[in-house]
Order: C-alpha cells, then structure tokens, then sequence
C-alpha cells in the first residue's frame, strides 16, 4: 500500500472519537429494567461507538488501526464516554440530543472512511460502501452488544441512507475538482441534515412486507413528528 494523498488530521480522528463515544454513553445510559447497564457497560458502548467506526475502516482499507497506533484515542474515548454518562444524569429529555449527535458521529466516520479511501486510491464506488461501513459500524457493534435488532437491517429513518449520501458527495464533488477537506465537511453536514430530516418527518424506505405500519426507529419516541 503506498502513502495516502490525504491522511485525517488527529485532532480531526479524535473529535469524532470523543463525540462518538458521548452519544453512546448517553444512548446507553437510558437503559432501564433487565437491560441496564452499570458504569462499566455504559463506558464499553461508548468506547465501542467512538473507536468501532475507526477500527472498520481501517481494517476494510488493509492498514493498521488508527486507533490502536495512538494512546489518545482510547483515552478519549473513554473519557468521552464518562462525560457522556454524566450528561445523562444532567438532562431528562436526552432523545433529541442523542438523535443530533448520532447524526453528526454518522457524518463524521462516514466522511473519514470515504476521504481515507480517496487518499489511498480507492475507486469511488468502494469508497462509498467503506465510508458507510464505518458510518454504522459502531452502531452495528453497539447493538449486537446490547441484544438490540440491528438498525441498519430494520425499518429506520434512513440510517445509511443518509451515510450513503454524505459518502457519494464526497466522491462526486472531489471528482469535479474540490478539496477533499472541504468535501469531507459538506458530507457530514449532507448526512446529519438528512439523517434528522428523516427522524424528525418520520421517513423510511418502503418495508419488505406492509403487513402494519410501525413507528420508525425507538429513539424517535420524543421527537415530535411533523405530519405532510
């Protein structure tokens, strides 16, 4: 593998690191009855959230994690984590505030996968799907984890939908000559608008089979939903 034309700031790796594992911390700690978890569980979602992205990513382009080259991103994980707990105990109504998190975490590794994959010469088309890997990678690992139906495989408000288009931006727009960093920012704000669009509208794609119409992802339950 040769030198990326494009390698992702640390400071850049690790915001999103950090917020990734505040809003798993804070989706965690919502938990109640059988599936609570004690401040041991709730730092080991958060850190899988703000480190899962990273960690496919890297693994799907064949070089070593990021994650694991660096003391800072386990430590700023974790830390993300606990801080995200105490947010927890702060605020009574978390959904919206974990739904707007989850958009930009989405943006953000979704955006670092596509760029990484364009510095290293992968076709556009593959730097999509990794981008999108690492977008839900840590959501997928979170819910395996929790014994929760895995989001991106069930009706949803277009989950990687909206990863998907944040991604094919970046590849479209840099194939027309624009910078990758500025790309990169326009991607993630692409997929955060989308993804709380979709929430927010109650939006999904059609289901498999329309045996009964269901409410669109859990986390939805406090937002109010806008009716056309």
């Amino acid at each position: 593998m040769t030198e990326p034309l494009f390698t992702i700031p640390l400071w850049a790796d690790l915001l999103g690191v950090g917020l990734g594992g505040v809003q798993g911390a804070m989706f965690a700690s919502g938990f109640q009855g059988q599936r609570r978890l004690d401040w041991l569980g709730v730092a080991i979602i958060g850190i899988m959230i703000g480190m899962g992205g990273g960690l496919i990513r890297d693994i799907l382009l064949g070089v070593p994690p990021a994650s694991l080259q660096s003391n800072w991103y386990l430590l700023t994980a974790t830390g993300a984590a606990l801080f995200g707990m105490l947010l927890a105990g702060l605020f009574n109504r978390l959904n919206r505030i974990i739904v707007v998190l989850d958009a930009v975490v989405i943006g953000m590794f979704g955006a670092f996968g596509t760029s990484k994959a364009i510095g290293f010469g992968i076709p556009p088309v593959p730097a999509v799907f990794i981008g999108v890997c690492a977008a839900v990678g840590g959501g997928v690992l979170r819910d395996m984890l929790m014994g929760l139906p895995t989001a991106i495989m069930h009706v949803g408000s277009l989950y990687a939908v909206a990863a998907g288009a944040g991604c094919a931006f970046i590849v479209i727009a840099n194939a027309f000559g624009m910078s990758i960093t500025l790309a990169a920012i326009i991607g993630i704000i692409v997929t955060t608008i989308i993804r709380v669009l979709a929430v927010t509208f109650d939006l999904s794609l059609p289901e498999q089979r329309r045996l009964y119409r269901r409410k669109v992802a859990a986390e939805t339950g406090m937002i109010p939903v806008i009716k056309s």
